[in-house]
């Protein structure tokens, strides 16, 4: 991997493999949601059953949080989901804003946009709609969204401070993000941060958790909130893909690193706007 488009083709191709697997496949594949782990992929996902307007078609266990539970989503909002795969997020999101709101899902893999068009078919919803498109460039005109979501994404896009800048571009003023992700709070082994499965896995993608948080402040969030935290731990039938038995028992003998956070953040009311307070 030499470059971001050569980091993007590999993640689309990882993920259009997982997106044209059957669910029965992907349930009990280690990319899914099976008891083994010998692919990362899967290790960090939250049950979402407990969410209204959860649809487990389209539930491929991809995330690391549960971002619509803390999005703050109202009637009739209008929310954008970043990397919305086969429409999980989506369809929960659709359940908060009912029928006067607006769910737009972006995807930049083609299979996991057909296989979230068809799901929203069989569920007959007419208020949410899915675009291919790169995080880096929205395919969504500017101060549309109440509210973004994304959930284990936005760790996979090479060029973070561009992505959180086009969230800050496409919010409306005093609209917010809720957002989970995967983070690190020291240094992964080399021969990790260099493994393109680890990558695609949103493991070797992440950043420090310092530098991610900095990268939505300079976008120019307010109010940033760690909303939920939770530590990441990988199974050493793993690590036995990467380290040798003497690296994974010092891997393992260090702190936790990697971590998922939901983070929250607003983009400040417009001065010139009645009411804002700010003039």
């Amino acid at each position: 991997m030499n470059n971001n488009e050569e980091i993007k083709q590999m993640v689309k191709r990882k993920y259009s493999e997982i997106a044209l697997q059957d669910n029965a496949t992907n349930a009990s594949s280690c990319c899914g949601s099976g008891g083994c782990s010998t692919e990362v992929y899967n290790i960090m996902s939250d049950e979402y059953e407990h969410l209204e307007g959860y649809n487990p078609d389209a539930d491929l266990k991809l995330g690391c949080g549960l971002p619509t539970e803390f999005a703050k989503i109202n009637k009739g909002d209008t929310v954008v989901d970043l990397g919305s795969g086969a429409g999980n997020d989506c369809f929960v999101t659709r359940h908060a804003t009912g029928n006067s709101g607006k769910v737009i899902g972006i995807d930049f893999t083609e299979a996991m946009i057909e296989k979230a068009r068809a799901n929203a078919e069989k569920l007959h919803f007419n208020n949410v709609e899915f675009r291919l498109g790169d995080i880096e460039k929205i395919p969504i005109t500017e101060n549309v969204a109440d509210v973004v979501v994304s959930n284990c994404v936005m760790n996979l896009v090479p060029d973070k401070p561009k992505a959180f800048s086009e969230v800050f571009r496409i919010l409306k003023p005093g609209g917010h993000f809720s957002i989970s992700d995967i983070v690190l709070t020291g240094d992964l082994p080399e021969k990790i941060k260099n493994a393109a499965e680890m990558y695609a896995g949103c493991v070797a993608s992440a950043i420090q958790k310092s530098d991610y948080l900095h990268i939505i402040k300079d976008a120019g969030f307010t109010n940033i909130t760690l909303q939920k935290e939770k530590p990441i731990i990988v199974p050493n039938d793993i690590l036995k893909n990467y380290l040798t038995d003497e690296e994974i028992a010092i891997y393992n003998s260090k702190k936790n690193i990697i971590y998922s956070i939901t983070v929250y953040g607003e983009k400040a009311k417009s001065c010139c706007e009645p009411n804002s307070g700010c003039c």
